[in-house]
């Protein structure tokens, strides 16, 4: 065997050791909390990953359960999710459709402006977003979260809906203004149709989004009806008197059924949409 061929034998082994490492460094924590779903008891520590018994006595308290309401959690958390991405996309949509196909005097100025902003974490507005929303008795409301949320979406994509829309030839707004389209026509009769991969990728990653957060949720809502399935789901384990770890892996299995779906389902617009918007800006 030649040099070259040993080194290319290294080098694939190699990267087949590190692919395999990495895959079970992923995949192990999902299984471990799926199987501790099933497992019986309330401890975190078990013998063994598979359990000895399985059981779905935590799927049917967390919808029974007086104490912590899970079903109004998730109801909770899928409104406000929901809201958020179509309000969210709305306006996203519009923001990039402007940069895309309007020439205006403060359109540079305004890319950059969307760009750096975009940069902060959110956690530097925290404070002033609170303030803000106590002053229009806004705390401990739903209403409150998903005004955030979706006024939110068009600093994370703007540029890769832009890049999206500057792929569809303008020769298609032109000759749809010949037949007397006015902008708005163009926009939903020509533009939305052509952008459904887009729109799904911006759909779903607005959907993740307030779906999963945690930090703001648990900032804004104060009283338990409110409360979102992730701040629900941390008063489970954050007491030593009340650490159901296999309840909350329930309930974190419960969380991950809508998003796998969803990401199952539109997988190829997902890829299309992320792949489009990212080869031009």
């Amino acid at each position: 065997m030649s040099g070259r061929k040993i080194g290319n034998f290294v080098r694939l082994t190699a990267s087949y050791i590190v692919l395999i490492a990495l895959s079970i460094a992923a995949l192990y924590p999902a299984v471990w909390i799926l199987m501790a779903s099933f497992r019986p008891g309330k401890s975190l520590y078990s013998k063994t990953l598979i359990p000895e018994q399985f059981t779905l006595a935590h799927y049917t308290e967390l919808f029974t359960s007086p104490v912590y309401m899970f079903g109004t959690w998730y109801a909770n958390t899928f409104k406000i999710a929901l809201f958020s991405m179509l309000i969210g996309v709305v306006l996203t949509l519009l923001t990039s459709y402007a940069v895309s196909r309007f020439r205006f005097r403060a359109r540079k100025t305004a890319l950059s402006v969307v760009l750096i902003l975009g940069m902060f974490p959110g956690f530097m507005s925290m404070i002033a977003i609170y303030l803000l929303l106590k002053e229009f008795n806004l705390l401990d409301t739903h209403i409150a979260l998903i005004l955030v949320y979706a006024s939110g979406a068009p600093l994370m994509g703007t540029f890769i809906a832009k890049g999206y829309l500057d792929t569809i030839p303008r020769s298609l707004d032109e000759a749809a203004r010949i037949d007397g389209a006015s902008n708005f026509g163009i926009f939903t009769r020509v533009i939305l149709p052509l952008s459904r991969p887009m729109i799904t990728y911006m759909a779903l990653t607005q959907f993740v989004g307030p779906w999963v957060d945690f930090i703001f949720a648990r900032l804004i809502l104060r009283t338990k009806e409110n409360w979102t399935v992730a701040v629900g789901m941390w008063d489970m384990v954050n007491t030593i008197t009340n650490s159901n770890f296999t309840l909350f892996s329930a309930g974190a299995v419960m969380i991950s059924v809508p998003i796998m779906i969803l990401f199952a389902f539109l997988q190829r617009l997902l890829v299309d949409g992320l792949t489009a918007g990212a080869s031009k800006g």
